[in-house]
């Protein structure tokens, strides 16, 4: 898309980071000037992946299209167009991992404390209709709703951050608003 069509001081306002643009398929923007906050096992998850694909997945597709690339003619060479393009893929990833791990700042929620909600929270809340559910305020490259992991930027992790016990906080939501009161605040050790 041409940048005449693009309003830039919306995407300004937006407050995400360039850095990410076009990157967005791979993870959430990390909000502009701001760090990934995120615990150990998510920051050795992240490391663990690009070990992976530096020393074990592109040696290995490089030699493949090299040898593809020594067949002779590329145009229709199968081998040789799938590999440059899942090299561009994971030269992709690369980046955005790096860019990631260089935002990174670790959070040990074992060693926070306090009753307000901060990063690395275990949160339990009773929704309106009585239910209880527990969140853990995680780093975007950490959630999983499956299991109450949220992002501490997503609607949920706003809603709750500086909250404490006995707070009531309203949560946006596509069906329309929904009030959450805080029933416990812990800070555990996240697996």
């Amino acid at each position: 898309m041409s940048k005449a069509f693009v309003n830039e001081d919306a995407e300004q306002e937006e407050g995400f980071d360039e850095a990410d643009e076009g990157d967005e398929a791979d993870g959430p923007a990390i909000p502009r000037g701001g760090k990934n906050y995120i615990t150990q096992q998510g920051m050795e998850r992240l490391k663990g992946e690009l070990h992976e694909l530096l020393a074990v997945e592109r040696p290995k597709l490089v030699e493949t299209v090299a040898w593809a690339a020594s067949n002779g003619d590329r145009s229709e060479n199968a081998d040789y167009i799938y590999g440059k393009r899942r090299l561009r893929e994971i030269d992709r990833r690369i980046r955005f991992l790096q860019r990631r791990l260089d935002l990174s700042e670790v959070v040990d929620p074992s060693k926070q404390t306090g009753d307000k909600v901060l990063f690395g929270a275990t949160v339990t809340v009773r929704d309106e209709d009585e239910n209880e559910r527990v969140y853990r305020i995680v780093g975007v490259d950490e959630t999983d709703a499956k299991v109450g992991k949220v992002s501490w930027i997503s609607p949920v992790g706003q809603a709750l951050l500086q909250a404490q016990k006995g707070d009531v906080v309203t949560l946006k939501t596509p069906k329309g608003e929904e009030d959450l009161e805080l029933i416990k605040v812990q800070y555990l050790p996240i697996e």
